[in-house]
């Protein structure tokens, strides 16, 4: 079954929003990820030092289907944060196949920012904005 969720970025104030976040529905984190964490990428620049120690991913789930996805903004390969255009969609597909179906309609007219690929952390990922200006990411989880 596929799934939705919400991905927010922020100036800089995630792991503080997130803890808020946590304060009022709960749960744990089961992943927090700082850019300085990444390992270095062909073809990417370097992470700025001011953004090591800033949030690449962290996750606190709501429900069973639901989970609040984050990040930091910045370091020149993140799209300018304004806010209103601070988030994304996060479908997640059962497969490989349908990932690739559903991003290439919603490329169909937009700006692919990252091309459905199998990252550093095993899963197969990619962002887009469509043609109305949405934000979406696609993840299928491999593991």
């Amino acid at each position: 079954m596929t799934t939705v969720n919400i991905y927010l970025n922020f100036p800089g104030n995630c792991r503080q929003a997130f803890e808020f976040y946590r304060s009022i529905f709960g749960g744990d984190f089961p992943y927090v990820g700082t850019y300085g964490q990444m390992p270095v990428q062909e073809g990417m620049p370097p992470v700025p030092e001011n953004m090591m120690d800033k949030i690449m991913h962290m996750s606190l789930p709501i429900s069973k289907e639901t989970t609040l996805m984050g990040s930091d903004a910045g370091g020149g390969w993140e799209p300018e944060l304004v806010i209103g255009n601070n988030f994304s969609i996060c479908v997640n597909p059962d497969s490989k196949e349908e990932a690739d179906r559903i991003f290439g309609a919603l490329a169909e007219g937009g700006k692919v920012m990252m091309p459905l690929s199998i990252t550093f952390w095993g899963d197969y990922f990619g962002t887009l904005t469509d043609q109305f200006g949405i934000n979406w990411m696609l993840l299928v989880s491999l593991s």
